[in-house]
Order: structure tokens, then sequence, then C-alpha cells
């Protein structure tokens, strides 16, 4: 598996990842929200970070990270590829190459939790909702 960069030709297909991965791992997300964030993420959330992805060797994109000011603001897996290494894959050349130390993670989302402190993340503290405002109680993790 290569770390490629992630191009806004991209853009349609990782949101589609991001989808697929939020349904599999976030089941405290309506239909709603998901129909709230979508336009966001495309438009605001992918032009902000430094994208990169792995791509199956059809081409296909299996998971990405993004990153911003030493921070994982994003990192998703298409639900079919979880388990296979590419999570971890991104996140050390995001630690590694782009120079991430802290994530912000959903607290009911346990099985990230326990992926990031299992890669050495601990939690900082807490938030009740999310940078929207929304009651998706955040944690703060850094290396």
């Amino acid at each position: 598996m290569i770390v490629e960069k992630a191009v806004p030709d991209d853009y349609a297909e990782m949101l589609s990842v991001w989808e697929n991965s939020v349904r599999a791992t976030h089941d405290f997300i309506t239909e709603a929200d998901i129909a709230f964030f979508k336009p966001m993420i495309i438009e605001h959330a992918f032009p902000a970070v430094i994208l990169e992805c792995i791509k199956s060797s059809s081409g296909s994109i299996l998971g990405f990270v993004g990153v911003h000011d030493s921070k994982i603001e994003m990192l998703f897996i298409l639900n079919e590829a979880r388990g296979q290494g590419v999570g971890k894959l991104l996140l050390q050349y995001a630690i590694e190459q782009l120079g991430a130390t802290h994530v912000d993670v959903n607290e009911q989302n346990p099985l990230a939790i326990g992926f990031y402190e299992h890669m050495g993340f601990s939690l900082v503290s807490r938030s009740p909702v999310d940078d929207m405002g929304k009651p998706f109680p955040i944690l703060h993790m850094t290396l």
C-alpha cells in the first residue's frame, strides 16, 4: 500500500468513503446529520487540510487522512477495507511525514478511541459538543 496525495478530482470519491465509514462506525449520526455535513466536508473541510489517501490496485480510494497544523482533522477508511492496515499506515504517515500530534475523536466512537490509544495517543480533555455545537462529545487526544 502506498500513501499518495489526494487531489480535488478525488473529492467526490473521498466523500463516498467518508459516508461509508460514518455509516459503519458512527451509529449516533442521523440521516439529517449526514446530509448536513456532506456539503461542508466537500466544500470546506477537504480544501482546508493536507489530504493523503491510499488506493486499491484498481485505483479506488480505500481511505484518507487530512491534517492541518499538526492535527488530524479526518481519518476515514472504507468499511470493506477496515482491519487491513490502511488506517494504521495513514496515521503513521500523518505523524511521521505531516507532523501530526493531535486528534479529536467522537466519544461515541469507541473503536476509533481504541485505535488512537493503541497508536500512542492519550486523552487530554473532553468537550460536550462538537465544533458545530452539535451534541456529540469530543475527546481531545495527543501523542
